[in-house]
């Protein structure tokens, strides 16, 4: 008994202790592959944005307790990623460079508020194909001699690309595919393509641009290449394999009757056609010269050795050789060229030019502008002279100064010739342009070494003629003028100019046509004004038409047009048709008064129109641009016209002044009478003033409104309503006018 108390004892101290007990939790293992877990053997692409959820931390509590998530980093190292405490987000907030940074170390906790369970992690960086493959150990430079090999190697290029897989391997390509050079796609090696030679007095220096590519790969879910050019420069170095070459081709040498023994006749040139490292080349004469010419070994120069006199032939024809002198001092290459050495008469007399008198250098001469065409200048006498002999008297004319105007004859002279000059473009020859033409006669020898030359200047005084016609500086002319202008008022003033000079340069003026009769023009100063009785009126003819002529003393004229336009003045009135007038007025229906102003133009012309008097002055509106007047709007009917206006209730008087918008501005009255009726009925009452008594009026047409000693008839009533002087005559027209209905 006792034995099964202390054991239910133990069993409740047991239970006791268990639920006092408080298990860690711990984090899932989902194995590789698995964003989900505890990110064992997570890795992450290098190029992963910033910002992108990239993994889910993921535990329990054997409790069942609430847990929360952590991750760190060593002080030293960036903090890469960060983590949602309650749902274990993993989200990237730096980027990744796997060329930096290949791994991540992480230490990553859970916990349940009591127990901290932390783990440390190793996140792998993987790669993409972010870098471009780079060149090292630039610039590349090579010094290949021009006589290398096709096929040889001359260089090699090498690049680096840090990525891995495919997007680390390099390969290599030539920019240019017509390039004398290969390259090794591998391994960069450079190479004289075959069939291919150097040639250094060709090119001197090559450029090649070698591009390196990458084998491509993935980055940021595309696929790239990457790639990186350089430059190899080629130096192409010189060696010995060109002939010499002689320079300033072909050799002329010339040698004259007061030529001395020794003198040199002319120098020969020659380089070692290797540039690079030219041999020392030496000079010597080879046939042709009899014992007459020896040249210098060193220099070239070719010297007479006998004189002029002695010489057997008049054209010599040398061979000079050239030879190149090795390093060692045995001769290289060698090449020759001829040599042409003429033995001429000595040239020493220039051509001259000679006047009537002797040698002269200045001719003058005057003429009338625009000879005829191909005139000859009989005014000058000219001669020209060389006094050596053969080819050295020969020589060339030519004229210089304007082209075109003149020609030279002849153009070519052997010892002597007169001159003749002939007009080549009569046009040109115009005293208005120019007053004097200046030349120079040009004569140069045509086969000497000397091109010995002399000049004489050719003055030409031109003398005018009445070649041109009067002109007016525009061909139309407008003018604006009032109305109102008195006679001999200016207009406008034309001006035409003649070129011409003295009497032939003088305008006279005169002016013709239907639109003329009322102006005159100064027949010297061009200035057209009105005639002294004209009276012009812009509303009777607002525009004149004719034209001007300019004449020379010849007759010889030409013609403007001249447009003139009146401006009106505002010289009328408003006018109405009639002074007093009689209008009847429908209720709703407005009448209209109008005056014409007879001004030509706006403003002077428009006319404003208003009730200057009415008794009473509140029953009638007026528009003041239309003259239509009209019942107030507040008078809707007859009975309310009567009780407006009681005992006047027939025929009412307005002053309406129509005033036109001229400056200044004219205004005329016009009295106007208004008989209202109703359209609605066929009578209408009409009371007389003192007296209750009314008129029907008839059916019938009324008549038409007329006035007798001083009444004036209202035209439906026929009763009086103005100028009524006594009770007895103001009766009588009432008692008529009742019989009458």
């Amino acid at each position: 008994m006792r034995r099964c108390r202390w054991a239910a004892l133990a069993l409740g101290l047991l239970r006791l202790c268990l639920a006092q007990a408080n298990f860690a939790p711990h984090f899932f293992d989902n194995g590789v592959g698995s964003t989900n877990g505890n990110m064992a053997l997570f890795s992450l692409p290098e190029d992963t944005p910033v910002g992108s959820h990239v993994y889910t931390l993921n535990g329990t509590d054997p409790e069942g307790d609430p847990i929360s998530y952590h991750i760190s980093f060593d002080p030293s190292a960036r903090s890469v990623f960060s983590v949602d405490p309650t749902f274990g987000n993993i989200t990237l907030v730096e980027e990744l460079d796997r060329e930096r940074e290949d791994e991540i170390e992480a230490i990553i906790s859970i916990s349940d508020g009591l127990n901290l369970v932390a783990e440390k992690v190793v996140i792998l960086v993987t790669d993409a194909n972010d870098e471009a493959p780079r060149f090292i150990q630039e610039p590349y430079v090579a010094l290949v001699p021009e006589d290398i090999p096709a096929g040889s190697i001359i260089f090699k290029v090498h690049a680096v690309d840090r990525d891995t897989g495919s997007g680390g391997s390099v390969t290599y390509f030539l920019q240019n595919l017509h390039s004398p050079f290969a390259v090794d796609r591998h391994s960069g090696v450079l190479r004289l393509q075959a069939g291919a030679t150097l040639d250094y007095e060709r090119s001197r220096t090559h450029y090649i641009t070698v591009v390196a590519k990458d084998g491509g790969g993935r980055l940021h879910g595309a696929d790239v290449v990457f790639s990186a050019t350089t430059t190899v420069t080629v130096n192409v170095e010189d060696v010995q394999d060109m002939a010499p070459v002689f320079v300033g081709t072909p050799y002329y040498g010339y040698v004259y009757e007061d030529t001395l023994p020794g003198s040199e006749v002319l120098k020969v040139v020659a380089m070692d056609g290797d540039r690079g490292k030219p041999n020392r080349i030496l000079y010597s004469l080879v046939n042709g010269s009899d014992g007459a010419f020896e040249i210098n070994e060193t220099s070239g120069a070719i010297s007479i050795t006998q004189s002029p006199a002695q010489l057997q032939r008049e054209v010599y024809e040398l061979h000079v050789q050239v030879t190149e002198m090795s390093p060692t001092g045995s001769p290289a290459a060698q090449a020759t060229v001829p040599v042409t050495i003429r033995i001429v008469d000595l040239n020493n007399h220039p051509p001259t030019f000679y006047g009537e008198s002797g040698p002269q250098n200045r001719f003058e001469l005057s003429m009338n502008e625009h000879p005829p065409q191909g005139e000859i200048l009989r005014g000058l006498k000219i001669t020209v002279n060389d006094s050596d002999q053969g080819a050295n008297a020969k020589f060339n004319l030519q004229l210089v100064g304007p082209r075109g105007i003149f020609r030279v004859v002849p153009q070519t002279v052997l010892n002597e010739a007169q001159v003749t000059i002939i007009v080549e473009n009569s046009a040109a020859i115009d005293f208005e342009k120019s007053k004097v033409l200046t030349f120079k006669l040009l004569a140069v020898e045509v086969n000497t070494p000397e091109k010995f030359s002399s000049t004489a200047d050719v003055v030409i005084q031109l003398l005018d003629t009445n070649d041109n016609v009067p002109k007016f500086d525009s061909l139309y002319y407008v003018a604006r003028i009032p109305e109102n202008a008195p006679g001999g008022s200016s207009v406008v003033a034309v001006t035409a100019v003649d070129p011409d000079t003295g009497p032939w340069g003088e305008v006279k003026y005169s002016i013709y046509g239907t639109g003329a009769d009322l102006f005159l023009i100064h027949p010297s100063t061009g200035l057209i004004y009105t005639q002294p009785w004209a009276s012009l009126d812009a509303e009777a003819t607002a525009r004149y038409n004719f034209y001007v002529k300019a004449e020379d003393m010849e007759g010889k004229y030409s013609v403007a047009e001249v447009f003139i336009t009146l401006l009106d003045v505002n010289d009328h009135p408003p006018q109405f048709g009639k002074s007093v007038q009689k209008k009847t007025m429908v209720l709703g229906t407005p009448v209209k008064i109008e005056a014409i102003d007879e001004d030509a133009e706006e403003p002077n012309n428009l006319v404003d129109y208003s009730i200057t008097h009415a008794e009473p002055a509140n029953v009638f509106d007026i528009n003041s641009h239309t003259g239509e007047i009209w019942l107030k709007n507040s008078i809707r009917s007859l009975d309310a016209l009567h009780n407006i206006t009681p005992g006047r209730d027939c025929l009412w008087s307005l002053e309406v002044q129509a005033k036109d918008r001229g400056s200044p501005s004219f205004s005329t009255t016009a009295l106007l009478k208004i008989d209202i009726t109703d359209a609605e009925v066929s009578t209408k009452p009409c009371n007389f003033p003192g007296t209750t008594k009314s008129v029907r009026r008839p059916k019938f047409k009324p008549k038409k409104p007329h006035s007798s000693q001083g009444l004036f008839l209202h035209p439906h009533c026929e009763i009086a309503l103005f100028n009524l002087s006594n009770v007895n005559l103001y009766s009588r027209v009432f008692q008529g006018a009742a019989q009458a209905s």
